[in-house]
């Protein structure tokens, strides 16, 4: 009787973590399309920056009249932290996405486990 308890509240401790993490997921899903978009954006405006002569200088090496086809290599690297803030949300999202697979694994499990105690 008491495995059987104790199962039943591992089984409500998971579905109350699901419901907290799936909940979350908007959140996190939302962040990363930020980031995204931001990124996109800080990229467009650099390399417009640099082609017009108004960025002139990144880690203290001279930028003048980059050739187009390093253009985009060099504002990559100019929006280094922009490009880290999206990696980073994009490892969240993700994260928690495993988070929730693992979670519904035990889940699934417990109640297999519960069945049977019954």
């Amino acid at each position: 009787m008491e495995d059987i308890i104790r199962t039943k509240e591992k089984i409500e401790a998971l579905i109350n973590s699901l419901q907290g993490a799936k909940k979350e997921l908007k959140a996190r899903g939302e962040k990363k399309a930020e980031t995204i978009a931001n990124y996109d954006k800080v990229l467009a405006l650099t390399i417009l920056k640099m082609k017009n002569g108004i960025i002139k200088e990144f880690e203290g090496a001279n930028i003048t009249d980059p050739p187009a086809t390093i253009l985009e290599k060099l504002a990559k690297g100019y929006c280094w932290q922009e490009r880290l803030e999206l990696e980073k949300a994009d490892a969240a999202y993700k994260s928690l996405i495993t988070y929730i697979d693992v979670t519904e694994a035990q889940l699934n499990g417990y109640q297999s486990i519960n069945r049977h105690l019954e």
